[in-house]
């Protein structure tokens, strides 16, 4: 069939549910899954659509999530009275709404625009009023059973509600709809309260539906697009489940992950082909990692550039930094935000660099600490070397290191000071005072050697 106009589609995001079973003060629909929450993921897939009127029904932790659904561009719903999923639906301002409406749960993280595109078209294509997505799964659990009558939708029987044969049934309600407007707006006003929960059921609509020989489908959707998240064990399925796709992904391009199970590659993440990851890899937020770089095990990247040809060994953290092409970082090494590693520079076991600039070439093999400091090409920083940035006025200062430096071991500069092009500090020295090129800085007490100094 020809492309579906998502323009004239309307939809419905529920996504106001307290989620008890979470046991968290965070709204369940901003839990994130491989680092983006679960609702950001539906609204990115709905948006790829190019459908125009996305309405996100939102009613328990409502101004934490209106914040997300605005970025989006979507329409907040709110609904007052949490009063079931009928009255969720009622909520969404029905009589603006498109006359075709897609109904879809906040919680699932896997509903894909591709799949849901497919659905949608099935939809289409049997002349549908009223379509119920559902799915085939091993363990059914407490979800609603699809109970077919001479192979027509006939209703959906909630588990408690079932006999022993209908929960051998292994199809079950996903809670996820594609419906008329006008069957909406005929079928919800005639549903009642239940009386124990006090709740609206939306699927009751579909009872009606039947009832009064409207076209009714049942939809097959994939397990993954049916996995709602409803508690903290349910929550680490998925990220284990987003982990597992992101990889399959990445090593389809190229990327060689030595160990997929022991590899953590959240979704934003973008790694090139030929690079090698080791186990205990930890990738986040909006990390670029290009071509034929080593990530030996256990390293953290945090929303870093990594240029080609970079290795980073083990035990590295790095966060919110550049590392220019062929960079070696670690063992053990620490870059804080705001960190520029230039190409071919080393930056070595247990250095920490934290708004630093170093340049191309620049060595720093161990036991520093470099803080707001900008550092020349082909610069050698000794063992123990520190900036010393934090003055007694509570400031931050900057120390100017220049190009082919020789900064010796355990010196100490007292920002703000300059060590000029080619000049030298010897070992054990504290440098406050600016250093010309070329000359060799020696701050540090005199020797004394006392003769006989140790009794018999």
């Amino acid at each position: 069939m020809s492309k579906i106009d998502y323009s004239k589609i309307s939809v419905i995001i529920l996504a106001a549910g307290k989620g008890t079973r979470m046991k968290s003060n965070l709204p369940k629909v901003l839990h994130p899954v491989a680092g983006l929450p679960i609702l950001y993921r539906t609204l990115t897939q709905i948006k790829s659509l190019g459908v125009k009127d996305v309405r996100v029904v939102v009613g328990h932790g409502q101004k934490l999530v209106e914040p997300l659904v605005n970025n989006f561009r979507a329409k907040v719903c709110i609904q007052k009275e949490l009063n079931g999923t009928a009255g969720a639906v009622m909520s969404a301002d029905l009589n603006s709404a498109q006359d075709n409406i897609i109904i879809l749960n906040g919680d699932h993280p896997f509903i894909r625009a591709k799949e849901l595109d497919d659905l949608i078209k099935k939809h289409i294509n049997q002349n549908s009023e009223f379509s119920v997505i559902t799915s085939v799964v091993k363990y059914p659990g407490d979800r609603g059973r699809m109970l077919y009558f001479e192979n027509k939708p006939k209703a959906i029987i909630e588990a408690k509600d079932a006999s022993i044969e209908t929960l051998k049934i292994k199809e079950v309600n996903t809670g996820m709809y594609i419906t008329k407007l006008n069957l909406l707006k005929k079928f919800l006003p005639k549903l009642t309260t239940h009386a124990n929960s006090k709740e609206l059921y939306f699927t009751e609509v579909l009872s009606l539906a039947v009832e009064s020989d409207c076209k009714v489908s049942f939809l097959k959707a994939s397990n993954d697009l049916a996995f709602g998240v409803n508690s903290q064990e349910d929550l680490a399925i998925a990220t284990g489940m987003a982990f597992k796709n992101k990889n399959k992904i990445l090593m389809s391009k190229g990327v060689v992950i030595l160990n997929p199970k022991t590899t953590f590659i959240e979704e934003l993440v973008e790694v090139g082909p030929g690079t090698v990851i080791y186990p205990g890899a930890h990738l986040k937020g909006k990390t670029a990692i290009g071509c034929f770089c080593v990530l030996e095990p256990n390293v953290f990247i945090n929303s870093s550039c990594v240029e080609n040809s970079v290795q980073i060994k083990m035990g590295s953290y790095i966060e919110s930094s550049v590392l220019k092409e062929k960079a070696v970082v670690g063992p053990y090494a620490h870059l804080r935000p705001e960190s520029h590693i230039g190409k071919s520079a080393k930056i070595g076991n247990f250095v920490e660099t934290k708004k630093a600039i170093i340049g191309d070439g620049v060595k720093a093999s161990h036991l520093s600490y470099l803080g707001d400091v900008t550092i020349g090409a082909n610069t050698n920083i000794g063992c123990g070397v520190v900036t010393c940035n934090y003055t007694l006025n509570k400031t931050k200062e900057k120390t100017i290191i220049g190009s082919n430096v020789f900064v010796g071991s355990n010196t100490q500069l007292i920002a703000p000071v300059e060590l000029k092009n080619k000049s030298c500090t010897a070992a054990g020295s504290v440098i406050n005072k600016d250093v010309p090129e070329k000359a060799l800085a020696v701050a540090r007490a005199k020797q004394i050697n006392k003769e006989n100094f140790k009794k018999d």
